[in-house]
């Protein structure tokens, strides 16, 4: 079975996939001092939970953005499979016409993103993926990838806020009822959730604006389901699209 493994600097995210049928997924917290023993030891514990082995792993493809833990996922992958992963990069063969003057730049999640909401929703299409950064990208009505927007995640955002305001402790990030707080708590909610769809919702007005055309928003990731209901701009859900593409790539790649 394949195994699709998204590392993220704050969330890392896993399937395993039958075929097409996504069976299991799963998401925990990114640790960067992992070990390959220790991230071996969670993968057991997941597979346990849902009644599945892990000597069901045949196939892997990863998309890491923290370069030290994508050395020790190779590691464990080695117990697993004899089968070296496929780590995603811009020098794979995605099926994506990227028109980027340096396409190295590109992270592998963005990449995945682009490839899935293409197969998936067709063209033109956008991607946000709520994660550490906000990414936003852009897929053409060619069916090009023509960029993006990197922007501060809205946990980033509250970190900033809250390490910065003496006075201001840590709270759950939640939607208040009203824009207009009447409490500190609902006033720091109210900034951080309603300025964050604010945000996205005229950013990708800009992008409809510079394409000439509207298309279908996607958004993915762990922070999607806080914010995405009291946005006008994003259509569609799914959280994962990450994963997706990359077992769509994994399928290009080798057949």
């Amino acid at each position: 079975m394949f195994f699709a493994v998204d590392i993220g600097n704050t969330q890392t995210v896993m399937g395993l996939y039958d075929g097409e049928q996504l069976l299991a997924h799963w998401r925990v917290a990114t640790l960067q001092t992992d070990t390959s023993d220790e991230i071996a030891s969670k993968i057991h514990s997941l597979f346990a939970l849902d009644g599945l082995s892990s000597a069901l792993i045949t196939d892997v493809a990863i998309a890491s953005v923290v370069p030290p833990l994508t050395e020790q996922w190779q590691r464990v992958v080695r117990r697993f499979t004899e089968k070296k992963p496929l780590i995603l990069n811009s020098d794979v063969d995605t099926g994506l016409v990227i028109k980027y003057p340096n396409p190295s730049e590109i992270g592998a999640d963005r990449l995945a993103d682009a490839v899935a909401a293409l197969n998936l929703y067709g063209a033109p299409v956008i991607v946000v993926d709520f994660g550490t950064a906000t990414n936003i990208e852009v897929i053409d009505k060619d069916r090009a990838f023509v960029g993006g927007i990197i922007a501060p995640g809205l946990l980033t955002s509250a970190d900033a806020l809250f390490n910065a305001a003496a006075r201001l402790s840590k709270m759950d990030i939640e939607v208040p009822p009203h824009v207009i707080g009447t409490s500190t708590r609902e006033a720091v909610q109210s900034g951080l959730t309603y300025g964050e769809i604010d945000r996205i919702d005229g950013l990708v007005r800009r992008v409809f604006q510079e394409l000439g055309y509207t298309a279908t928003v996607v958004a993915t990731g762990g922070l999607s389901s806080r914010v995405v209901d009291i946005s006008e701009t994003i259509n569609v859900v799914n959280d994962n699209i990450t994963i997706e593409g990359l077992r769509l790539i994994y399928e290009r790649v080798h057949g």
